[in-house]
């Protein structure tokens, strides 16, 4: 896949229709900046989006991955394919924000915590100095988890899209 070509191509879709990029970006819901970078080659949209490009400008998926038009019809198991990646990966994306604001609460509770009792001075009174050391033990346990689950969780989605994406051709 030629991330330039495709750019290329998606500003040459965009011109047909004489849009702007901020206009673009606002029909799919993402910044003008993203359409920049799509268009430069510096990254591709989402699957998600990919659909919603393609039945836009009234294009094949596999021609905006090729970067050109081509004469053939859609196939429409892959799109169905396409549809159901996109949306198993739009619930995958929930799950994981879902997880990630329970665990940023615990988080900012076991700070908040630990701002109360040192504003009342009382850190390094018994028992309150054990109940700050657990909170803060808790609150930075909770971030590194978290940090490191999302880390985890991004290379997996990048890996499952790849996998996919290889098996198109």
């Amino acid at each position: 896949m030629d991330q330039t070509k495709i750019g290329r191509f998606l500003k040459e879709l965009r011109g047909t229709k004489k849009l702007t990029q901020e206009q673009l970006a606002e029909f799919l819901g993402v910044s003008n900046r993203s359409i920049s970078r799509w268009e430069n080659g510096v990254n591709l949209p989402d699957l998600s989006l990919l659909i919603q490009i393609a039945k836009y400008f009234d294009v094949e998926i596999d021609e905006l991955l090729d970067g050109e038009r081509k004469d053939k019809d859609m196939d429409k198991k892959q799109e169905e394919t396409l549809l159901k990646i996109s949306h198993y990966n739009n619930i995958e994306k929930e799950f994981f924000s879902k997880r990630m604001r329970y665990m940023f609460m615990i988080a900012f509770t076991g700070i908040v915590v630990y701002a109360i009792i040192d504003m009342l001075g009382l850190s390094w009174v018994q028992p309150y100095e054990s109940i700050v050391n657990a909170a803060l033990g808790f609150a930075a346990g909770t971030l590194l988890t978290g940090f490191l689950y999302s880390s985890r969780y991004i290379t997996k989605i990048k890996s499952v899209k790849a996998r996919i994406l290889r098996k198109e051709k």
